[in-house]
């Protein structure tokens, strides 16, 4: 079973942007989920940027965007598309995120499912603490995650996530006790027909309740929603 790195690295980073329908698509996507949340200017820190779906956006808005990944193809996608938007790339676990923090930050989201591939629930209490020591007062941490705490049964255990006449992605979910493994299955066409590609890795059993109690355990002001896209979304406010 791969590493949550190495599945993104050879396995999903090279059709990330399709699976989200597109950069442009996907760019839309990343500004309105962000539209009504944003407090205001200054830094923001987006955990888990990816090829930038909500760093451009942010960006855009007006903020001083740092965009941490472990996925250097994904980031070097961000580079390409960022233009002179002052957004600054670093290739880091998003647990590590600190050590490239320049000043205490208006804004951190980590926005996707990105928090459920942290591999243990003191992982995440760690990096809900140093989360925040790095916000200024008044300051706001955005999360979408998914609920795997009473995950799907039987044959919805099946997730279609795109296709069209030569991709097809589709994800298969096993439980188990802290965790979900997940299996991205990927079928391609090419001249000499269709080959299948399988790679799994683990995603963290995360329930909200517990995120929200450590945010609080921490003197921040949580609020829990739903999020887009079948997520939740987690707000909590220095």
């Amino acid at each position: 079973m791969a590493t949550t790195a190495d599945h993104y690295a050879t396995h999903l980073a090279p059709v990330y942007a399709w699976m989200a329908g597109g950069l442009d698509a996907a760019f839309a996507a990343g500004a309105q989920d962000i539209a009504a949340l944003v407090p205001g200017r200054g830094l923001a820190v987006d955990l888990g940027a990816g090829f930038g779906m909500h760093s451009i956006p942010l960006a855009q808005g007006g903020y001083q965007v740092l965009a941490i990944d472990t996925s250097t193809a994904l980031l070097e996608t961000l580079s390409k598309h960022r233009g002179e938007l002052p957004i600054q790339t670093v290739e880091r676990d998003l647990l590590q995120f600190r050590s490239a923090l320049p000043r205490p930050a208006n804004l951190i989201v980590c926005m996707g499912d990105t928090l459920t591939h942290i591999e243990s629930l003191e992982q995440v209490q760690s990096l809900c603490e140093d989360i925040s020591r790095s916000l200024i007062p008044g300051g706001r941490f955005i999360a979408t995650f998914r609920d795997y705490s009473s995950p799907a049964k039987d044959e919805r255990r099946f997730i279609p996530v795109r296709s069209d006449s030569n991709r097809i992605l589709t994800c298969f979910l096993e439980e188990e006790q802290a965790h979900m493994k997940v299996h991205d299955i990927l079928h391609e066409r090419s001249s000499s027909g269709w080959t299948m590609t399988v790679s799994s890795y683990r995603k963290l059993r995360l329930s909200p309740s517990d995120l929200e109690r450590t945010l609080r355990e921490l003197r921040l002001s949580v609020r829990l929603d739903v999020g887009p896209r079948g997520m939740v979304l987690l707000q909590a406010d220095a």
